[in-house]
């Protein structure tokens, strides 16, 4: 991909070297209470344990070999309030732009609780934040999909998921999942996942047509491989488990290459309706 040129967002907030703290909330208030109560100053304990706002202490910086893909980062956040900024705006309505978070290990996730590396990126509907180790590119690349455009996919389906949470998709579908089996549940949350990827394909369709940012030779390959590494098939295969499809809350590697490709070519988020089908 070319990107080196394009815009950088200010929506990242990059908690990076920061260790999530041991307790939080009304734990650390109560101790605070009993340390003044002592004698003490709570504020150096509060900013001992709580690292300020951040939700964590200082951990020392992040490696080096993170500060492009912190970079790459902004510039894909950045694209994608331009495109949805611009689809949004020509349906007459205002796209309100996401955070980013981007976390070392384990993080606060306000209202979704804590955060961890290994639960891979996320989107946090109440916050609007997408939270994400940038870390997770290093293991999709060992899963078969590396590349700057695999990286850019997995971006791009988060603020997809953002979308969903503006147009109220991702409410309906929780209303929907209320009572139902978990086999039913399962299968809402795959279409949910599929609408996300095809989300993706359509912000790439319209950032490869701008000036800032432009897809090479290989880049769809990349990024329908990434696709095809993070569907559940391949993941329940790689954890020796059988492959149930009952069982999927994400969609195959074929269904979830199938949505990113269709959202490339058509550049519609209306051919997105993975539910109709």
């Amino acid at each position: 991909m070319r990107w080196k040129s394009g815009r950088r967002s200010s929506n990242i907030e990059d908690r990076r070297g920061r260790r999530a703290a041991a307790g939080g909330g009304l734990g650390l208030v109560v101790v605070a209470i009993i340390v003044m109560l002592l004698g003490g100053d709570p504020r150096a304990l509060l900013q001992m344990l709580g690292g300020g706002a951040a939700g964590g202490a200082p951990a020392g910086p992040p490696p080096a070999e993170q500060t492009e893909a912190a970079d790459f980062t902004s510039v894909m956040l950045a694209s994608t309030e331009d495109v949805w900024g611009e689809i949004f705006r020509a349906s007459g309505s205002t796209y309100r732009q996401p955070r980013l978070v981007l976390f070392s290990g384990r993080t606060s996730a306000g209202a979704c609780g804590m955060g961890s590396s290994a639960m891979g990126p996320f989107y946090c509907p109440p916050g609007q934040e997408v939270y994400l180790d940038l870390t997770f590119f290093d293991d999709l690349a060992r899963m078969g999909g590396a590349g700057d455009f695999a990286a850019a996919y997995v971006i791009g389906h988060e603020v997809g998921h953002h979308v969903q949470n503006l147009l109220g998709t991702s409410s309906e579908v929780r209303r929907l999942q209320a009572g139902r089996s978990q086999a039913e549940a399962n299968a809402l949350s795959v279409r949910l996942e599929l609408q996300a990827d095809c989300y993706a394909g359509v912000w790439a369709h319209h950032a490869n047509r701008g000036t800032s940012i432009a897809l090479e030779a290989g880049d769809v390959q990349e990024g329908l491989a990434a696709a095809a590494a993070i569907g559940d098939d391949r993941m329940l295969r790689r954890a020796g488990r059988d492959v149930v499809p009952e069982a999927f809350t994400h969609g195959s590697s074929a269904q979830r290459q199938q949505w990113l490709r269709r959202g490339l070519e058509t550049g519609d988020p209306q051919s997105c309706d993975t539910f109709a089908r």
